[in-house]
């Protein structure tokens, strides 16, 4: 059996799924930033590309042909849980089963190698990059999880969407994607690694048999402590990414307080936290959300950055109209808040 060839296909398809993964983020930014151009001709397709993302309040009535209720967020939440959590079980069953990283004690070659998160890095090993890899996948898919979560548990108890609130078919097609691209991005350095461990286990168990398959034995302290060994870079993400989740969480429970407040088609200036400096504190904070991952991985996944890129993008667009509906629709708005990032846009 030719090894070299298996090893050399195998690299050829992760190369393949990220440059699928990288198209993707690419070819789904380019449209809203040709659209953001202030260019006469391109106002046209701007309309357009509003037309696909207008939900909820800022959806002109007149345009409620080729939309679904805006409640299917749920159908997004659902999905992005059950696949990010396949994603982190799988991942972390893998790195803990065929990449373990763990140190003996003391033995960080310098203060400087640990914080720097290299208390066991080896400076071109392979081996060595393949296993913080997978660990690091394995951190940052537990951020997405938290997140995952939390959206997930405010469609369902937080936000109350009023039977007339719509949204686009492109932009729930569009939800879907995002949320199974997402994921599989923040572990796409991995993902065949994954798979292949998992096809892997399912070959052994059906040629052996449920009885003659080991019993995994799992010591907990394994399973998390590599996850102490990443580095400073990791930890810094880690409170980037709370400090957005516990603002966007904050902003969805005023919103939906103003929801289970107000009469069926009455509007009101959100108040309270981020909305004090922005007028959509929450997508500002989804930003925050997705930056942290840029951080956790120091800026060196092109991926990850694409994936930042688009949900900026995305946002920011989206932002922006909210901002020119808040503003034409009360005459006593704050001019003091921006759309979305303060002293910027």
């Amino acid at each position: 059996m030719d090894f070299s060839f298996m090893l050399n296909d195998h690299h050829q398809m992760e190369f393949l799924l990220l440059q699928f993964l990288r198209v993707s983020w690419i070819a789904a930014t380019l449209p809203i930033i040709i659209a953001s151009i202030p260019i006469p001709k391109l106002n046209c397709f701007r309309r357009l590309l509003l037309g696909f993302a207008r939900r909820g309040k800022i959806m002109h009535s007149s345009s409620q042909k080729f939309t679904v209720p805006q409640r299917f967020f749920l159908h997004f939440y659902v999905g992005a849980s059950i696949w990010t959590t396949f994603l982190l079980v799988t991942t972390w069953l893998y790195a803990y089963r065929m990449v373990p990283l763990v140190a003996e004690p003391l033995s960080y070659s310098t203060i400087t190698s640990y914080l720097t998160g290299g208390s066991t890095i080896r400076t071109g090993s392979a081996k060595f990059h393949q296993r913080y890899v997978a660990w690091q996948a394995v951190f940052i898919l537990l951020l997405m999880e938290a997140q995952v979560l939390r959206r997930l548990y405010e469609t369902i108890y937080v936000f109350n969407y009023s039977p007339s609130a719509r949204m686009h078919i492109l932009g729930y097609l569009t939800g879907w994607f995002f949320y199974i691209a997402a994921p599989l991005s923040l572990c796409g350095d991995c993902a065949l690694d994954v798979f292949d461990f998992l096809a892997n286990l399912a070959t052994e168990f059906i040629v052996k048999g449920k009885n003659q398959m080991p019993v995994p034995e799992l010591d907990f302290w394994l399973i998390l402590n590599p996850l102490t060994k990443l580095g400073w870079k990791h930890w810094i993400s880690a409170a980037v990414f709370f400090w957005g989740w516990i603002h966007q969480y904050r902003c969805h429970k005023i919103l939906g307080s103003l929801r289970d407040s107000r009469q069926a088609d009455e509007y009101v200036i959100p108040r309270g936290d981020w909305f004090e400096i922005v007028s959509s504190p929450h997508y500002l904070s989804e930003m925050v959300i997705y930056a942290s991952f840029v951080v956790a991985t120091g800026g060196s996944n092109l991926t990850i950055w694409l994936l930042f890129v688009f949900v900026v993008t995305n946002l920011a667009f989206a932002a922006v109209e909210t901002h020119r509906w808040y503003r034409r629709k009360f005459e006593d708005y704050p001019s003091s808040r921006f759309a979305v990032i303060p002293f910027i846009l």
